[in-house]
């Protein structure tokens, strides 16, 4: 499969880029940015044959086999609708897109041109998540009971990027950009998720948008779960809590450290250390798919239920979700309650 990238930023510098490169039936031919320097200047750091300013001349690259949309999330969506137009499969970053009807219009746009969607929710073949996907389908933890999970992070001093922060852009807060890795691995691990109640506020952040969120949910065989995200924390939190009948497992997100697996007061770590590209082992099985070999866990389809789950946890917060909704930033309800001090 012979790749180009739409948006060659920060993202496919180490996470994603050289995967295309290294795994087994790819290569990267070409990348473009609107900045023509900037494409010029990946290509030539990693030693990527062609690079545009334009996202339509990379599309009729006829070269170009599938294309890679790194691009922020307000045009996922845009971009995702010209690969299927032109014809291509697409792997989009998350999240998919800024709400939910944007993920219906490209989940319909690839079913009409009968290519294929995927979605870089990359936590899904990471091996430390696998171990932990292998300990719960076996059955070792015995029956689950729990599943509780914590983020905090200083983020309203430094939200790694205005954009994430921008509801026009990003389609929300953080809990979009770093709380949908949370949200996507529970329904992998769990199941689609299932009686969800959320609320979002905005505590101590300049910006319009939400940086507090709890939510309530059940997994899909009924076991309660709870998770919440503080993003104007003074503290760093990263942890996920699975308990069973039989053993608990303890382990972040976003960290690499072993996972922790308990029996009563006894514990046992088990090392899964991240690849250096950490998007490496997801773009094998999308490769794999597209050739014929095997099938990628990350589509279109699991990557929507993520972002319905989004919607419904910050609908209350954005007076709704199914419309424009960052057009309208003077009726949202959670912004509004934060301007007058009132929550």
């Amino acid at each position: 499969m012979r790749w180009g990238i739409i948006g060659c930023g920060d993202v496919t510098e180490v996470k994603s880029g050289p995967g295309f490169q290294q795994a087994s039936g790819s290569q990267l031919v070409a990348v473009m940015r609107r900045q023509g320097a900037l494409a010029a200047d990946y290509a030539r750091r990693h030693g990527v044959p062609r690079w545009y300013d334009d996202a339509d001349a990379l599309l009729r690259d006829s070269d170009v086999d599938a294309v890679y949309i790194a691009t922020p999330p307000e045009t996922h969506c845009h971009y995702a609708l010209s690969v299927a137009a032109a014809g291509k499969p697409a792997y989009v970053e998350k999240p998919m897109a800024r709400h939910t009807p944007e993920c219906d219009r490209m989940i319909e746009a690839f079913a009409r041109a009968g290519q294929k969607l995927f979605v870089a929710y990359y936590r899904r073949c990471l091996p430390r998540f696998v171990q932990v996907k292998h300990l719960l389908d076996s059955a070792a933890l015995g029956r689950l009971t729990e599943v509780r999970y914590r983020y905090g992070a200083p983020r309203h001093l430094d939200p790694g990027g205005a954009w994430r922060v921008d509801a026009t852009r990003a389609g929300g807060g953080l809990l979009l950009d770093l709380g949908s890795h949370a949200l996507d691995l529970f329904d992998h691990l769990f199941g689609p998720l299932k009686k969800i109640v959320g609320t979002a506020t905005n505590r101590a952040s300049p910006v319009a948008v939400e940086d507090a969120v709890e939510m309530s949910f059940r997994t899909g065989d009924g076991t309660p779960g709870t998770a919440a995200w503080d993003f104007a924390s003074e503290a760093n939190e990263d942890l996920l809590d699975i308990a069973g009948t039989k053993r608990r497992i303890r382990l972040s997100l976003f960290g690499n450290e072993p996972l922790r697996v308990e029996v009563e007061s006894e514990a046992v770590t088990i090392d899964r250390p991240n690849p250096p590209h950490v998007q490496q082992p997801l773009i094998q099985t999308v490769v794999d798919d597209l050739l014929g070999r095997g099938q990628c866990p990350s589509t279109g389809e699991t990557a929507r239920r993520t972002s319905q789950v989004m919607d419904r946890v910050l609908a209350g917060y954005y007076g709704g979700r199914e419309d424009e909704f960052w057009l309208r930033p003077a009726t949202w309800p959670g912004r509004r309650c934060n301007q007058s001090g009132v929550q």
